[in-house]
């Protein structure tokens, strides 16, 4: 735990799931940056925060019961733990957790904006938030200078209204906006550019020419990415009422493809992106028929997963958590998927080469063999023994 110094106190703050061992802190920056802003403003009426990593912001603001509107589970979960850790029963209430895809608060007057990696989630949920902002709305959003881009700025004010930004400090800047009456308001209601849909190319069996649906957010909302494409084609032939999990789901394109390919599965899409499992549902809903079986489920992983019940694990993992590269989030699926697998149960992993998944997945396992390979890319099979 570290302590993040702020005008509303000191705060221990950790991001989840709490690692003693992990040096990255629950904030950076940007967030100590919008904070210090906020100390010569007025916070009154409702404050939403949107796209609060960590929970650093909400714990920080929490006095002024604020709304976090986020798409990330572990991000809310982790503001949880800040705010039990730090805050006092009444504050903690008082705290609203929202996903992206619920439905946020009638009137905001306060909108915080932690800018995300994202350039569509951004403009999704601009254009969501868009018909709830008043001309009085107090509109200031947060990055770091390598996360802010004049695309950042045309969308703020495209959307919401002018827009200019601060100088850097630390690295960081703040976008400072005025909401247009012209641009906000119940008229910009009808918006939305999202979700989206396009057709997968031929060559990759079950699923060519078939329909892809993607929210904002999702990692290669436009096109198949080379990588689960090289999944798709060395998928496991395998058959029978089997539990399948498509761990880190995305669009849910991998575990479509087994439930196309096997009707009698039951597929699991999991991913800690609200987007990715709208988006793995709809994927499925346009491709398979009433009978087909699956359950949508938004978690860390495979930490909720009943052990020894599950017979084959598809893993695209990410390398990477915002801009730290880190292989915890790898290790945790691994050992999830582990956990689950029934005794025979496999682990079909998609990574780049040299991330070196093998290593990791033979201390696991005990064992992993090598299934196909390109230049790039490496799938993997792992067999739990026992």
């Amino acid at each position: 735990m570290n302590i993040f110094t702020t005008s509303w106190g000191d705060l221990g703050l950790t991001r989840f799931p709490e690692d003693p061992r992990d040096r990255l802190r629950a904030w950076d920056a940007s967030d100590e940056y919008l904070l210090r802003h906020l100390e010569g403003e007025t916070l009154a009426g409702t404050v939403a925060v949107v796209g609060d990593r960590w929970g650093a912001l909400a714990t920080a603001l929490a006095a002024y019961r604020p709304v976090q509107i986020s798409d990330s589970y572990l991000a809310q979960r982790a503001t949880r733990a800040n705010l039990a850790r730090n805050r006092t029963a009444a504050d903690t209430e008082g705290v609203r957790l929202l996903s992206t895809r619920d439905t946020p608060p009638d009137r905001i007057d306060v909108l915080l904006v932690r800018v995300p990696k994202s350039l569509a989630l951004l403009e999704d949920q601009l254009q969501r938030l868009a018909p709830r902002l008043t001309r009085d709305t107090l509109v200031v959003g947060t990055g770091m200078v390598t996360e802010i881009h004049t695309s950042t700025l045309r969308l703020f004010e495209r959307i919401v209204g002018p827009t200019r930004t601060s100088l850097a400090v630390k690295k960081a800047r703040l976008i400072h906006c005025t909401p247009d009456p012209d641009r906000i308001g119940p008229a910009a209601a009808a918006q939305e550019a999202w979700p989206r849909t396009y057709a997968l190319p031929d060559g990759i069996g079950v699923m060519s020419g078939r329909p892809v649906t993607n929210h904002a957010g999702i990692f290669c909302a436009d096109r198949l990415d080379i990588g689960t494409r090289f999944l798709l084609e060395h998928l496991p032939d395998r058959r029978g009422p089997l539990r399948v999990v498509d761990l880190g789901c995305g669009n849910g394109v991998v575990g479509t493809a087994m439930a196309v390919a096997d009707p009698a599965a039951e597929v699991v899409f999991t991913d800690e992106s609200y987007q990715a499992v709208a988006s793995a549902e709809a994927t499925f809903r346009a491709n398979t028929g009433p009978s087909a079986r699956a359950a949508f489920v938004v978690g860390d992983a495979l930490s909720g997963t009943e052990r020894d019940s599950v017979d084959l694990v598809l893993n695209n993992p990410p390398f990477h958590t915002h801009r730290a590269l880190t292989d915890g989030t790898a290790w945790r699926m691994f050992t999830g998927a582990r956990s689950a697998l029934r005794p025979g149960g496999e682990l079909w992993v998609i990574g780049n080469r040299h991330l070196g998944y093998h290593v990791r997945l033979r201390r696991i396992f005990g064992g992993c063999e090598t299934v196909a390979s390109s230049p790039k890319f490496v799938v993997l099979r792992a067999v739990k023994r026992r």
